[in-house]
């Protein structure tokens, strides 16, 4: 198990709260999103957080920019920096005693309190330059991952993907010389999150429920959203089979489906193939999960397209043939809008059918096993040039 506490920290529902209130199209969540974006700010006496957001969110000249604003209270952010500056104060107090009358622990210690503080409060380059001093002082290995994956929470609290991946990398070499077992595991969630934040969701899926029944990482994300994302990335990735082994059977996610019940019926009428109401399930996560998400907003438009080609061609692949009428009445749409999306979906090579339209008739083709081998070879290919090229960057 890891030496110590991991400290949430920083806090990553601040910036979830942050994008709520920033985005017009929520505003049925602002007034929530600005009172627990204050509480957390009060919290950590995030003073220089605050001071940043509010004058990012300030309103424009015009007052017509139709987004939230976090209003800045003055006497708050001076309450805020004087907490900042004097325990700041304390904390060099502290280090320069350390350093004077005792020994390297002591100092390593007192420098990763002033690193954690620093990124408590949500100041990005002292709290970065901090715990690149606290690494650069701390011996023990455990230690030294924790800070890592520190300042990989950072980057992800910032959107920072450059930090993110230079420091997950930097954890995974760290964890490979002898990281325990529960640090293993943290990362798992930590990779899962920047892969589907990413939009690779097979590789976002593989890590979240290969971690599902050893979760511990709540300091990155909580259990519920953790299961949410092992759901959302599972059923877009799985086929059938492992889909009802590895999520619909799954006793985590059964344990957190009576409070997402969107998620359940996402999957499960996937899985037994009731498509009319699988099309409203997936319009719900949309507007219910995935565009309120920070991290799954980008890729709403991508995840409703690809899983509603997967519920076409799951559907295709059991009939040779099939009426544009009966295939509107299964999904619970028009025929023209069933003939507009198949058709695009085909010329865009997505879906193996032709459309008759003078009959009416879908009518399934298959690719030969030959194309289908090329494609795969041609695809892989492309994957192996990118890592040579990026090796090749490293190396010279």
């Amino acid at each position: 198990m890891a030496e110590e506490v991991v400290l949430p920290i920083p806090n990553l529902t601040v910036p979830q709260n942050l994008y709520v209130l920033s985005n017009p199209a929520l505003k049925h969540l602002h007034d929530k999103a600005r009172k627990d974006l204050l509480e957390a700010i009060k919290a950590d006496e995030m003073g220089p957080y605050y001071r940043s957001v509010t004058s990012a969110l300030a309103p424009s000249a015009s007052g017509s920019s139709g987004t939230a604003t976090l209003e800045l209270d003055q006497s708050l952010l001076e309450s805020l920096e004087k907490a900042n500056q004097e325990e700041l104060k304390r904390l060099d107090e502290r280090l320069e005693a350390a350093e004077k009358t005792e020994g390297e622990t002591e100092i390593s210690d007192t420098l990763k309190l002033k690193a954690n503080y620093l990124t408590k409060i949500g100041d990005k380059d002292r709290a970065l330059e901090a715990q690149k001093l606290a690494l650069e002082k701390t011996a023990g290995l455990g230690s030294r991952i924790d800070i890592v994956l520190t300042i990989v929470r950072i980057g992800f609290f910032f959107s920072d993907t450059t930090l993110v991946t230079d420091y997950m990398a930097k954890a995974e070499k760290l964890i490979d010389e002898g990281g325990d077992w529960d640090r293993r595991n943290r990362l798992k969630v930590y990779r899962a999150l920047h892969y589907i934040s990413i939009r690779q969701f097979k590789r976002a899926a593989d890590l979240f429920l290969d971690a599902l029944s050893t979760f511990t990482a709540l300091e990155v994300i909580s259990f519920n959203d953790f299961v949410a994302m092992s759901v959302i990335s599972g059923a877009l990735s799985l086929g059938r089979v492992d889909l009802k082994k590895k999520v619909i059977s799954a006793p985590e996610v059964n344990q957190v489906i009576p409070e997402l019940p969107v998620l359940g019926d996402l999957v499960k009428n996937l899985y037994e193939c009731h498509y009319e109401t699988f099309f409203v399930a997936l319009a719900s996560l949309e507007q219910t999960f995935l565009i309120p998400s920070r991290i799954l907003q980008p890729h709403a438009r991508y995840y409703v397209r690809e899983m509603r080609i997967l519920a076409y061609a799951q559907l295709l692949e059991s009939y040779r043939s099939l009426t544009l009428e009966s295939l509107a009445r299964a999904f619970g749409v028009t025929v023209d809008f069933i003939d507009s999306e198949i058709a695009r979906f085909i010329a865009n090579g997505r879906l193996h059918a032709r459309i008759d339209r003078v009959n009416g008739i879908v009518e399934t083709t298959r690719p030969s096993l030959k194309a289908a081998q090329y494609d795969t070879v041609v695809r892989k290919g492309d994957l192996l040039l990118n890592d040579v090229q990026r090796l090749s960057k490293v190396l010279y």
